[in-house]
């Protein structure tokens, strides 16, 4: 799929459409399983189908990534890569005809089980024998992945308290990398003060927070925002040591006004078009799309203003729910997959480098691949869910799971904190994870693991106050804020690498 570009009309011609009371709840979000007991008597169990079913908002399949061997042959690369590509668009297919079944499914569970549930399992079983056959070819007898076909139908239980799925805790409110997986809601318990007050609060929700599901039926909900001056300043940093790396280097590439958009993830899904199923925004590197090879982002034009970064940064499109459509409504990753709205070009993007508390950094290899948050973080938990969202003037309050609403005149602010720590081998792992790694709560890495420039985007929207924004996402993951993520490839000259080494361990300040 080639690069898109459209003209942006002016922030003053944008209207959002107040239409819905603004309700917030709890952090959490809660797993609903379609199926009742089997020790349920017949008229009990269909009784509790049906209410399940009636509840059900999307499906929730087991990420099929999280069962795969640690070293997966690199022969078997493209294949694993290109089936779990097709597993994400089985999910696609499947959410779709559960949303045309949506009445029927009410009216009769077993619609869900026959028409959905079934012939994805079915499919995905089929990817994942060709996954194993695939690594298993060299050879090996490797027999994982078992027990990940099925997938069940859950509700968005958007205000159920402060659990979430399997149990665990809700995600951390903290913007120091972390795994996002402390105890309880990222909102520092203040959330609901929303209602109370606060720009677009108190009943003048935007179209895309309306308990209808957003414009495009799957989200957002009222309850996926919460107003930012209720939440408690949680920002915590480690306490840097005597020989920290205090420098920085940041690098300017733009704000995407060119418009570069396409719904490919050259990372996850290399040579798979439509393989992220959402748009994403594009600085830097120009030439990366799903079948960009190495020499072609090496070759790349940039849009950043040191022509020694060739870098690609790009994250998931941020829409104004406005009832204004985009030329991609009817397109891959547009309105095909959910995502509406009117894209929005951010203010401000900043992309920082930044040292270790605890010592020197070392240069990040050529073509390293990192990618931060979790896209599927609604369905998967909150485990590696890791972008914050805030407003400028209270970046000391920073949300994981919930979108900000921010006072008059404050703008909204997305900030990714990328993994700072690097095996010392590999530019790239099966999961896409595993060779890099965040660093504890002192600031450490793991042994084995060698510290490296730390990237920081902050990226910054003028929106009209209130719930009426949401990031693109898989359809399935119904526009959720906490599966925000961005993705990071290192096409830095190797003089210029050096150059942000040296500055950080100096500590100095360089661009």
């Amino acid at each position: 799929m080639g690069r898109r570009t459209r003209k942006r009309s002016k922030l003053a011609n944008r209207a959002v459409v107040a239409s819905v009371a603004l309700i917030m709840g709890g952090g959490g979000l809660v797993a609903v399983n379609v199926y009742a007991s089997a020790d349920e008597g017949p008229s009990g169990r269909r009784g509790q189908q049906a209410q399940n079913a009636a509840q059900a908002s999307t499906i929730d399949c087991p990420e099929a990534a999280n069962g795969l061997p640690r070293d997966v042959p690199p022969e078997a690369r493209v294949e694993v890569d290109r089936e779990l590509a097709t597993m994400d668009s089985q999910i696609t297919d499947a959410y779709q005809r559960f949303a045309d079944r949506r009445d029927r499914i009410r009216q009769d569970p077993a619609v869900a089980d026959e028409d959905i549930l079934e012939p994805l399992k079915t499919s995905r079983q089929a990817s994942i024998d060709r996954i194993a056959a695939a690594i298993n070819r060299g050879g090996t007898r490797w027999r994982g992945m078992q027990g990940l076909a099925p997938c069940t139908l859950r509700d968005d239980d958007a205000d159920g308290g402060n659990e979430t799925r399997n149990g665990r805790g809700g995600s951390g409110g903290g913007s120091n990398g972390g795994n996002g997986t402390g105890g309880g809601s990222s909102s520092g318990g203040g959330q609901g003060g929303a209602a109370n007050g606060g720009q677009g609060g108190g009943g003048n929700g935007g179209n895309g927070g309306g308990g209808d599901g957003g414009q495009a039926g799957n989200g957002p909900e009222a309850s996926d925002f919460v107003d930012i001056r209720s939440v408690r300043p949680n920002v915590k940093t480690p306490q840097n040591r005597r020989n920290a790396s205090r420098g920085t280097f940041t690098t300017n590439c733009g704000v995407n006004r060119n418009g570069l958009f396409n719904p490919d993830n050259v990372i996850v899904a290399p040579g798979v078009s439509n393989g992220a199923h959402h748009m994403h925004d594009y600085v830097g590197n120009q030439a990366n799309d799903a079948f960009a090879s190495d020499d072609d982002l090496a070759n790349g034009a940039t849009t950043c203003r040191n022509r020694g970064d060739r870098s690609s940064y790009f994250w998931p499109v941020l829409r104004l729910q406005n009832g204004q459509n985009e030329n991609d409504a009817n397109e891959d990753g547009g309105g095909k997959d959910k995502n509406v709205g009117e894209i929005q070009t951010p203010a401000e993007v900043s992309l920082k480098f930044v040292g270790s508390p605890n010592g020197r950094v070392t240069a990040m290899p050529r073509l390293l691949r990192i990618i931060t948050g979790d896209a599927k973080a609604f369905v998967n938990g909150p485990g590696n869910a890791n972008a914050s969202w805030s407003c400028t003037g209270f970046e000391n309050r920073q949300l994981k799971d919930k979108y900000p609403i921010c006072p008059r005149g404050s703008k909204v602010v997305r900030t990714f904190k990328f993994q700072s720590c690097w095996d010392g081998q590999n530019i790239d792992s099966a999961n896409h994870r595993t060779h890099v790694a965040f660093a504890d709560a002192q600031g450490k890495c793991r042994n084995g693991f060698k510290a490296i420039p730390q990237l920081v985007q902050r990226i910054v929207y003028s929106v009209p106050p209130g719930p009426g924004f949401a990031v693109d996402s898989f359809p399935e993951q119904l526009h959720k804020p906490v599966t925000d993520h961005g993705d990071f490839i290192n096409v830095f000259d190797e003089s210029l690498m050096k150059r942000m080494v040296n500055c950080i361990n100096r500590n100095q300040r360089c661009t």
